[in-house]
C-alpha cells in the first residue's frame, strides 16, 4: 500500500489508472520563454510589468493571465495582445524549447503499467503538437486537450474536465494530474483530481503544496527514479 509520507499529505489514496500531464514547465522547459514573450508583447502594447509579476502568472492561458495583470481589460484588447504574443512565441521562442530529462522513459514505464496518458495544456493545439514531437512520445499518449478545445484555460477546470472525458469511464478518483504551477493544481482540484507537483517549472514546493498538491517531485527524472515509492506504484501493489 502506498504510504510515502515524504511525498504525500496522507490519507487514503486511490491508485491511478490515468495520468493527465500539463506540458509547459512539466515536460518541456518553456516557462521562462513564455514569461519573456508575454513581457515583450505587453510592452509592445504599452503595458510594463516586472518580470516577477508576469512569471507568477505563467501556467494560465491568455484569457485568464491578462485580466489578472490588467484588471478591466476589454475582450478585444486582450485578444489582440494574446494573438500578438502567440505569433511572437511561435516565431522567436518555441524553437528554443527543450524537453526535460526522463520524460520518454517515465511515459514508457507508465504505459507498461497500464496507465492512460493524456496531455492537458493551456497552450494552443499547434504548440502542444510541437512539444509532443519534441518529447518523442506520440506513440505513448492516448489523447491531447488544449485551450483550443475548451471555453476557458487554467486555473478554470475546463481542460482537465475535457481530459477526463478522453479516458472515460475512468473517473476523477482514478486519475491524477501532473503539473508544475499552482494554476494546474487549482484547476485539477475543481474537478476532484489530485495533483503531483513538479518543481521543474520554477514554482516552489511550498507554493505547490499551498495550492493543494499532494505529491512533490523535481520533475520527470526524479519521479522515475523514485517510481517504486510513488503513487503510480500504489496501483501495482494493489493489483499484486
Amino acid at each position: 500500500m502506498f504510504n510515502n509520507t515524504d511525498e504525500s499529505r496522507g490519507g487514503s489514496f486511490q491508485p491511478p489508472r490515468a495520468a493527465l500531464f500539463d506540458v509547459d514547465g512539466t515536460l518541456v522547459d518553456t516557462n521562462d520563454l513564455h514569461a519573456e514573450a508575454w513581457r515583450v508583447a505587453l510592452e509592445s502594447f504599452g503595458h510594463q510589468f516586472p518580470m516577477a509579476a508576469i512569471r507568477e502568472q505563467i501556467g494560465k492561458g491568455g484569457d485568464n493571465l491578462l485580466p489578472s495583470l490588467i484588471p478591466g481589460i476589454s475582450d478585444a484588447d486582450a485578444e489582440e495582445i494574446d494573438s500578438f504574443r502567440g505569433e511572437l512565441f511561435k516565431r522567436d521562442y518555441l524553437p528554443r524549447a527543450v524537453p526535460f530529462p526522463g520524460v520518454r522513459a517515465l511515459f514508457e514505464r507508465l504505459v507498461a503499467d497500464g496507465m492512460k496518458i493524456v496531455l492537458a495544456s493551456s497552450s494552443s493545439g499547434p504548440e502542444v503538437d510541437y512539444h509532443l514531437n519534441l518529447i518523442a512520445c506520440s506513440d505513448l499518449v492516448s489523447a491531447v486537450t488544449t485551450k483550443d478545445d475548451v471555453e476557458s484555460s487554467k486555473p478554470c477546470p475546463d481542460i482537465f474536465a475535457a481530459a477526463l472525458e478522453k479516458v472515460a469511464p475512468i473517473t476523477a478518483g482514478e486519475a491524477i494530474v501532473i503539473g508544475d504551477t499552482p494554476w494546474d493544481v487549482k484547476a485539477a482540484s475543481k474537478v476532484g483530481l489530485r495533483t503531483i507537483g513538479f518543481r521543474s517549472g520554477g514554482f516552489s514546493g511550498e507554493a505547490l503544496r499551498a495550492s493543494g498538491a499532494v505529491f512533490l517531485y523535481d520533475g520527470a527524472a526524479d519521479l522515475l527514479a523514485r517510481y517504486d515509492s510513488s503513487p503510480f506504484a500504489a496501483r501495482t501493489h494493489a493489483e499484486a
